[in-house]
């Protein structure tokens, strides 16, 4: 995964891990990175906004997925 956007910003490692999975479950390779905000948080103790990324091609996808996942009861 060389070049990445970011599909969405959660508060939390475990958060973040949770929709990842998710996505992985969908076959799109996802990754996440504490955010800058997230990194200064806490005096460099874990903490604090994730974003969670996904390859360009895989982005409209991985919002469709993430979509799906909030709103279960709109299909």
């Amino acid at each position: 995964m060389n070049e990445l956007v970011v599909v969405k910003v959660v508060g939390s490692e475990p958060e973040a891990e949770l929709l990842c999975s998710l996505l992985r479950s969908a076959d799109i390779e996802c990754a996440l990175r504490q955010t800058n905000v997230g990194a200064g948080a806490a005096d460099g103790m874990p903490g604090g906004p994730y974003e969670l990324v996904v390859r360009p091609q895989d982005l409209d996808d991985a919002r469709d997925v993430l979509r799906e996942r909030s709103d279960p009861g709109e299909q």
